[in-house]
């Protein structure tokens, strides 16, 4: 899968509130980090690993923000992965980067936020 497919199904997944299709985009091993796993979890390093985290902390978000949206400022793509720039609903800018393993799935993910999001 390419990083525009991927985006874009990752996107879409975000935008239905399916928790099940967004968890769909990631590896079964997937090591992300952002600055809400240390506000929701307390992990300093604001890491998670595996799917199972993933899906708690994501399902935790999708609960704080039932009016959630994300549109997309930027796509900047690299062999192996991409950068996307995208606006929350709350005005919120957030920049992933992400790293595809090789069945098109996201592997290691790295989030950074404008402003601080709960």
């Amino acid at each position: 899968m390419d990083a525009r497919t991927h985006a874009d199904r990752w996107l879409a997944a975000w935008n239905a509130h399916d928790l099940d299709a967004i968890i769909a985009c990631y590896a079964e091993d997937v090591d992300f980090a952002a600055p809400t796993v240390v506000r929701r979890w307390g992990r300093s390093d604001g890491r998670l690993a595996g799917r199972a985290e993933l899906r708690e902390h994501f399902a935790r978000g999708l609960a704080l923000a039932p009016g959630l949206r994300f549109d997309e400022e930027a796509l900047l793509t690299s062999p192996g992965g991409y950068a996307l720039l995208y606006r929350r609903e709350n005005g919120n800018r957030v920049l992933d980067v992400v790293e595809l393993d090789d069945r098109g799935d996201a592997a290691r993910v790295r989030a950074f936020y404008a402003a601080e999001q709960p």
